[in-house]
């Protein structure tokens, strides 16, 4: 009985090492992907009261719940039933955050009216004490959670795509794993994010100069810090989303190594990450362009 116990810890003991590992390495996978969510949903989430911010951020986060109580059976699913399922998936991804990327800088450069429109419009919404306040918001968590879905959906795959292969508890186990650190820290930092303007007004206003300094810096630096998400979940965007293409056609993967490689050190990893980006700039214009096009064909009927 004694041995047979040992035997069982030692199991267990294995079974949490091995999920320790590829938790780590499904969560470098999906820091690009993380950034793009938080980057996304900070600015999804933002523009609404300051008094309701927080239970805004609180209702998409509930939403990010069920979305991984969607999400994780469904990749359990395909990982027993269907693994050859797993890396076409990945490409879909890929390609769809690729174009995502395309068509933010599209409407952001070649709409700049209507993109202004868009945001004079959704100010005046809030500032107008006749209109619905809560039917804003349900919009804007409605929006969020949507968009949630689609970046949750990316991370979990390329969690499977990491934990493939492994016994069904440990996928379980990492899958959960991944998909409980990614929401609560991502809703977290976005709380933190949105109530930034609130706390450097709090500390402009103390008795202190110091305090009054570091909250004239916060007010002052809190866009700058909107923007530089916004700029690096875009990034993101292409990194993440040509990365899992250019590993997805093992031949590119090599070539793109191959010429990498002899740089060496920090400059062959720009270089890759690079190309990776570039793939994905590709990728995503080609799509973006295809979409168009059904777009206006529908039009001409």
């Amino acid at each position: 009985m004694a041995s047979s116990l040992l035997l069982l810890l030692d199991d267990i003991a294995t079974v949490l090492d091995d999920v320790s590992v590829l938790t780590k390495v499904a969560a470098k996978k999906t820091a690009g992907v993380l950034g793009d969510d938080l980057a996304l949903n900070a600015q999804q989430v933002s523009g609404v009261k300051a008094n309701r911010e927080l239970p805004v951020v609180w209702a998409v986060c509930k939403g990010s719940f069920v979305n991984k109580a969607i999400l994780v059976p469904a990749a359990l699913a395909i990982g027993s039933w269907l693994p050859w399922l797993v890396t076409p998936l990945l490409m879909v991804g890929g390609a769809f955050l690729c174009f995502e990327g395309c068509e933010k800088l599209a409407h952001k450069f070649l709409h700049k009216e209507e993109h202004a429109q868009d945001t004079a419009r959704h100010e005046q919404a809030v500032a107008d004490e006749r209109v619905d306040i809560a039917a804003v918001e349900k919009q804007k968590v409605k929006g969020a959670v949507r968009t949630d879905f689609i970046l949750s959906a990316e991370i979990i795959a390329i969690t499977l795509g990491t934990v493939q292969g492994q016994p069904f508890l440990t996928q379980l186990t990492v899958l959960v794993g991944i998909a409980l650190i990614m929401t609560v820290g991502v809703y977290g930092l976005v709380a933190g994010i949105v109530k930034l303007d609130d706390a450097g007004l709090y500390l402009s206003q103390r008795q202190g100069a110091g305090s009054r300094a570091i909250g004239r810096a916060i007010l002052a630096a809190a866009p700058w810090l909107m923007k530089g998400l916004s700029i690096a979940g875009t990034a993101a965007m292409f990194l993440v989303g040509g990365g899992i293409l250019v590993h997805g056609v093992p031949a590119l993967a090599h070539a793109l190594e191959a010429w990498a490689a002899p740089l060496g050190g920090l400059l062959g990893a720009l270089a890759s990450m690079g190309a990776n980006a570039a793939v994905g700039i590709v990728a995503g214009s080609i799509v973006l362009a295809g979409v168009e096009l059904v777009k206006r064909a529908r039009r001409t009927r």
